[in-house]
């Protein structure tokens, strides 16, 4: 078995990041994700399947630019499977326009999908609405990574998905192997503020700022 998340080069393993949050983790560290350093390691030490990448973005009608684009455009042309989802336009009690949206149903909703196909599921998350997932992925014989970090003010990952994952991994344990510092150019740097949420984020339409939802 592999010292890296447990894996093993004879099963059949899937990487599940919630993007938000763990871009969330990883800054509440100190560090930046090196997105390719992660599908490497993976790729060598496990039977990879896929690697799913979830995010909500923003996206100004009529106009082609996200702050989160350039990561995205890079994930998607360098293996990883992208689950994106436009996050929803309202007007708040100020008469501002904002956006919201949220990845977790569809992230808990492809767990379960491909489980059976699975041995090993990786998540990258601390959110604990994927607790139910993970123990169905559970009764299908998969073992269950979950990736985050109890290290950060206030802690990323939930009491509960902590106790049900088969193994928890804390983000600050393997820094070294998936971080990056602030020379390195593997990848795009996320362009959103540290308000980003495990959960739902809501952001100002004109500033591309996050907030708590």
């Amino acid at each position: 078995m592999s010292e890296f998340l447990s894996m093993r080069d004879d099963e059949k393993t899937a990487l599940f990041i919630d993007g938000a949050n763990l871009y969330k983790a990883a800054r509440s560290l100190g560090f930046d994700m090196d997105y390719k350093s992660l599908l490497a390691k993976a790729r060598d030490e496990s039977q990879l399947v896929r690697a799913y990448y979830y995010t909500a973005m923003q996206e100004e009608r009529g106009q082609d630019f996200s702050p989160l684009r350039p990561l995205v455009d890079w994930l998607d042309y360098n293996g990883y499977a992208m689950v994106l989802k436009q996050a929803r336009e309202f007007t708040d009690a100020q008469g501002r326009r904002r956006f919201k949206g949220s990845i977790d149903v569809e992230l808990a909703v492809d767990i379960v999908a491909i489980a059976d196909k699975l041995d090993h599921i990786v998540l990258f998350s601390g959110n604990g609405d994927f607790r139910r997932a993970v123990e169905q992925a559970q009764t299908m014989g998969v073992r269950v990574t979950v990736v985050s970090t109890v290290k950060s003010q206030p802690p990323m990952a939930s009491d509960e998905l902590r106790r049900q994952a088969d193994l928890f991994v804390d983000l600050a344990e393997i820094q070294k192997i998936i971080g990056r510092s602030g020379g390195q150019r593997s990848a795009p740097r996320q362009q959103a503020d540290d308000d980003a949420t495990d959960e739902n984020y809501e952001f100002d339409g004109e500033e591309d700022e996050f907030e708590d939802y």
